[in-house]
């Protein structure tokens, strides 16, 4: 982990080594073959910015507390499963260098581990009554399948105008976010309006995450090469949308053309990516992450100045900073 993160999470530090532990214990089954993929699900935890979200949200809201806890795993536990679904419908055998759960165990398992995981994340909120948070969760997911399924709709004839590409993202990506930030601090004071504002400040973040997501699309990595993984797998994002909208006609049609039926090709994400950069389809995105990222602060700063404030703006600044 970079030095970066850990400078971040210093004010939740113990909370976070805490928060490893109890969600182990949340993830618990008694049928052996659950516990071993439980097991290695914890093992290839990332960066883990959700949970730190819901401590660094709780904490410039009051005391983090048993609820804080419950909340950031509600999240993992909701997401986890979205994410183990997610990889049987997409056919993916990895995720972020580890094997996904189907690539090892069979789709069937992995189908029915995501229902686990949904159950447990239902059971724990319900056993403590944490039915505020259980909504605000249930809400995100809800959102983000119909992000997902919008997405696979707009997908198949490439028409997606810049609001639509914002609605998807909104409910893709933001939302979750958005329910992190809501639910951390909704776990330490039940006020609609803090609420309301942290979920709205943890939407802007997610926006401009997923901004930032898309511009590495066209970053280059060790070797010089664009990634140019979103044109391949045909998705329309902001830098190449902004760069059709400033295209002529016959140029679109080209570059749509191309898109449609040889995005597979290396060649073909050379093509778009220069078009891209020639339509400045790159500082448009930027700009438009950095509208996000500032819309962000302006709502944090209302505020009252704290460690988990800084670190919680910190943290928003690495989003939009970070490397990968």
């Amino acid at each position: 982990m970079g030095s970066k993160i850990k400078e971040i999470q210093s004010p939740i530090a113990n909370e976070m080594a805490e928060f490893e532990i109890k969600f182990r214990q949340f993830m618990k089954s008694k049928v052996y073959l659950l516990d071993k993929i439980m097991g290695y699900i914890v093992k290839r935890k990332g960066k883990q910015m959700r949970p730190m979200f819901v401590f660094l949200s709780a904490g410039v809201h009051g005391e983090i507390n048993e609820a804080t806890y419950r909340g950031a795993a509600l999240i993992e536990l909701l997401h986890t499963a979205t994410l183990v679904h997610d990889d049987v419908v997409d056919d993916a055998n990895y995720r972020r260098g580890f094997f996904s759960i189907n690539a090892l165990w069979k789709n069937k398992i992995a189908i029915l581990v995501g229902d686990y995981l949904l159950s447990r994340g239902l059971l724990l909120s319900i056993d403590n009554d944490d039915f505020d948070l259980l909504k605000i969760v249930s809400e995100a997911v809800r959102e983000m399948s119909e992000g997902e399924l919008l997405q696979i709709e707009k997908a198949r004839k490439l028409n997606i105008t810049e609001d639509i590409y914002y609605d998807i993202i909104k409910q893709k990506t933001a939302s979750l976010i958005a329910s992190c930030c809501a639910v951390g601090s909704r776990s330490v004071i039940k006020d609609d309006d803090v609420s309301e504002k942290m979920k709205l400040f943890g939407e802007k973040v997610g926006m401009a995450f997923q901004i930032k997501d898309d511009l590495f699309d066209y970053g280059t990595i060790d070797i010089g090469k664009p990634l140019g993984i979103d044109i391949k797998e045909k998705k329309m994002t902001l830098p190449l949308i902004y760069a059709l909208n400033n295209a002529d006609k016959s140029e679109q049609k080209q570059i749509i053309r191309l898109i449609k039926n040889k995005s597979e090709k290396n060649s073909t994400v050379k093509t778009v990516v220069d078009f891209v950069i020639r339509k400045n389809g790159i500082e448009y995105a930027e700009e438009v992450m950095h509208n996000y990222y500032d819309e962000a602060m302006t709502i944090i700063k209302d505020f009252p100045d704290s460690e988990y404030r800084k670190s919680l703006m910190g943290l928003v600044k690495y989003t939009i900073e970070r490397k990968r």
